[in-house]
């Protein structure tokens, strides 16, 4: 069995949130990246835990420059066999999409996991692209995923309850939180990391379908009001007219 992980590199999240150029494009200055949560958590972990009970081959792929590599090597020293790295800058969904499906039509994987989203730009795009172009089944936030044989059974969580889906491979997954326990990689899996085969790749041609226009942080929060526990009307005053609570 052979299982595609997508891994994105994102700003760790206690990182200060900064645009530059007009607020077209995020400031990395001084930023730390990690993998993205989704990824590494879930996506990764559930195919090393496949790989450990089913013997897969668990392949890596990102896209990006070769600052992504710091990130893809983490992945490969958590378990991950081989990674993939595709060499663009571009942020479109679709165009990441379309380079995930061509290295995938290559490899004949079984199953290709990913995120269910990222935590930087939230699109959930990804997957679902992936899985239109290969023309294989997709099942979104997905909570757990279990195989047998060629047949998958994926959990995942809908309104009220929860959705139990069979599905014959080959599949399209993004996972959510409850597909696996996060990991921490060892010593060993990071002296391993630094032999593991990383493949740079040039795009394809593929059409880029958004283009940012631009960044605006929220509006920054409103100074505290300390009201005195007297004042009742000018309590109430301020929650209709400023807080809009009623």
């Amino acid at each position: 069995m052979k299982i595609l992980v997508c891994i994105s590199k994102t700003p760790d999240t206690t990182a200060k949130i900064a645009f530059t150029d007009n607020n077209t494009k995020f400031n990395e200055a001084g930023v730390q990246f990690i993998i993205n949560p989704y990824d590494e958590w879930y996506a990764l972990v559930r195919a090393l835990e496949l790989k450990e009970t089913l013997g897969a081959t668990v392949h890596l792929i990102t896209a990006g420059g070769a600052d992504t590599e710091p990130i893809i090597r983490k992945a490969l020293a958590l378990g991950g066999d081989e990674a993939f790295r595709i060499n663009t800058d571009s942020q479109d969904s679709y165009f990441i999409a379309a380079q995930i499906a061509a290295h995938a039509k290559q490899q004949d994987y079984d199953l290709i996991l990913t995120g269910k989203e990222t935590i930087d730009y939230n699109g959930s795009a990804i997957g679902g692209m992936v899985a239109e172009l290969l023309d294989q089944p997709f099942i979104s936030i997905a909570a757990k995923l279990e195989l047998n044989g060629t047949e998958a059974t994926v959990n995942r969580e809908i309104e009220g309850g929860e959705e139990i889906l069979k599905v014959t491979l080959p599949l399209v997954v993004s996972c959510q939180k409850g597909m696996a326990e996060a990991r921490i990689p060892n010593m060993r899996g990071i002296m391993a990391a630094r032999t593991k085969t990383l493949t740079v790749v040039g795009p394809i041609a593929a059409d880029t379908l958004t283009a940012i226009a631009s960044f605006e942080l929220p509006a920054p929060k409103a100074g505290v009001k300390m009201i005195s526990a007297d004042n009742v009307e000018e309590l109430v005053k301020l929650l209709h007219e400023e807080a809009k609570v009623f």
